[in-house]
């Protein structure tokens, strides 16, 4: 007698197993469409083991790209955009100029840059390097107090603390003498410091404007998957003056309750690429608040003057863009690369393109160095990037490590003796994929020697990582890395 299996079964349990089922082959139809390869392998396996948790979990954080109301935010960018361009100047570079701008080979880059973008290439800039953290916020501060026409301040973190108390002095005095002040923060990572609501009441009375960035609203109402956060870091000040770069406005321990505090770099600039700079606030701006701001500023006559001979490009990018600009970006630095490049990042956990770019590099014969941190304040992060640290050594790649429990959270790369990138962007791919980020493009040789300086004061302090070292971790410490190389995978 033969024996049907499927009868011993409860009805409900083969309801259940029939639903389970479903699920997974409508995943099969969903979950691979213009997704990564890999991204789409992690996120079935998920859906396989665990179907209806796989669900939640992919509805709430399964889309990488910004709602497509947001998205269309891009194309007031792209109008605000042309009307910067438009204000570069006769004397600056333009789209049409701007191959010749640039060191010969890396004229392909600037096209790139441009194409994703619309940012040219422009000259007449001058740039300084700030290495040091509470040097940064003074120098903010005055020239906050200088202003004459308005301040536009986007920050990822920013707290009010006796750090960054001169900063908030300062707006409040521009505020005060009728300067027009804005103010954006990224809404998650700022509120989650107890001071929050008391900064916010502080500068509401004081005439500055207030917005925060991707605010939690539910589906139906604007929803935001909510790890995609606004990480930029930037001001404009008067059109001429602005700041980039890897620093929060906060306390330099963060208010964390280990030893670790942060080394930062900001770079302070002023001349033209401060207007691609403003374009970028002007387009946060509209999509948070739906107010198109000028991007060229009340009062201010374009051209903008020129202040030195620095030629720099802005490269924003994030979900609101169709392809994933600083990566493309990174990776076509690195195949572009002749001779060496220094990489100075906190958190590395890069795309499958850019690790094969960099181990290719190393073995083609040019010089590639990492500069991380032996501190870590981020427990997956730190195991996802060390799970990478075996290849490249294997491959060529110099790794040294700053010394604990200062965090290096400076954010630049330099390619050969002629160019440089700094801006708020992670070589990981939340900075890839998820964070709206800016980077500044640099070409000039001389900015180039002045970032060599600071790598070398930060090689100075580091401990270089040894394959032979590096092989005789224990294995649990293996096994927890491979595990959260794969979680990084579920964008």
């Amino acid at each position: 007698m033969q024996i049907d299996w499927f009868e011993f079964i409860p009805s409900f349990a083969r309801l259940r197993l029939a639903v389970d089922w479903l699920l997974v082959i409508i995943a099969l139809f969903i979950v691979p469409q213009n997704r990564k390869p890999s991204a789409g392998m992690a996120w079935l396996l998920v859906i396989f083991l665990f179907p209806w948790l796989g669900y939640l979990l992919f509805f709430i954080f399964g889309s990488s790209k910004l709602p497509d109301a947001r998205r269309h935010a891009q194309d007031t960018l792209n109008e605000a955009i042309r009307r910067v361009s438009g204000q570069l100047g006769s004397g600056n570079r333009t789209a049409e100029s701007a191959s010749v701008a640039v060191p010969e080979y890396f004229e392909s880059i600037a096209r790139l840059n441009e194409a994703l973008t619309g940012l040219p290439v422009v000259d007449g800039n001058g740039l300084e390097i700030l290495s040091h953290y509470d040097e940064s916020i003074r120098r903010l501060a005055e020239d906050i107090d200088q202003a004459q026409h308005f301040v536009h301040l986007e920050y990822y973190i920013l707290v009010m603390d006796e750090t960054s108390e001169p900063v908030f002095a300062a707006l409040g005095r521009a505020a005060q003498r009728g300067i027009t002040v804005r103010v954006m923060y990224d809404w998650l990572s700022t509120r989650t410091y107890k001071n929050y609501r008391t900064m916010l009441k502080r500068l509401k009375s004081q005439g500055v404007i207030v917005q925060a960035m991707l605010p939690f609203r539910l589906p139906g109402f604007g929803y935001v998957r909510p790890d995609l956060r606004n990480h930029r870091k930037l001001v404009v000040i008067d059109d001429h003056t602005g700041y980039i770069g890897s620093q929060n406005l906060v306390k330099r321990n963060y208010h964390r309750r280990d030893e670790i505090a942060y080394d930062e770099l900001v770079v302070r600039l002023q001349g033209p690429v401060v207007l691609e700079l403003s374009a970028v606030f002007v387009t946060d701006w509209y999509s948070e608040t739906s107010v198109m701001l000028d991007p060229g500023g009340p009062g201010l006559a374009p051209p903008v003057p020129s202040y030195g001979n620095v030629r720099a490009q802005l490269l924003p990018s994030g979900p609101g863009y169709e392809d994933e600009n600083n990566l493309k970006l990174f990776t076509s630095l690195v195949h572009a690369a002749r001779r060496e490049i220094t990489i100075v990042n906190p958190y590395f956990v890069p795309d499958e393109t850019l690790i094969m770019a960099l181990t290719t590099a190393a073995r083609r014969g040019v010089k590639v160095t990492v500069i991380n941190s032996e501190a870590q304040d981020q427990w997956l992060v730190a195991h996802a990037q060390c799970s990478f640290y075996e290849g490249l050594l294997k491959a060529g790649v110099d790794i040294f490590l700053y010394p604990a429990p200062v965090l290096l959270h400076s954010k630049f790369l330099t390619v050969d003796d002629e160019m440089v990138t700094v801006g708020s962007s992670n070589l990981d791919l939340r900075s890839f994929y998820l964070n709206l980020e800016v980077t500044l493009v640099v070409y000039d040789e001389a900015v180039v020697k002045a970032f060599r300086q600071v790598e070398a004061q930060y090689l100075e302090r580091c401990t270089q990582l040894r394959l032979e070292q590096w092989m005789t971790r224990p294995w649990r410490l293996v096994l927890l890395d491979n595990l959260a190389r794969l979680t990084s995978e579920l964008l």
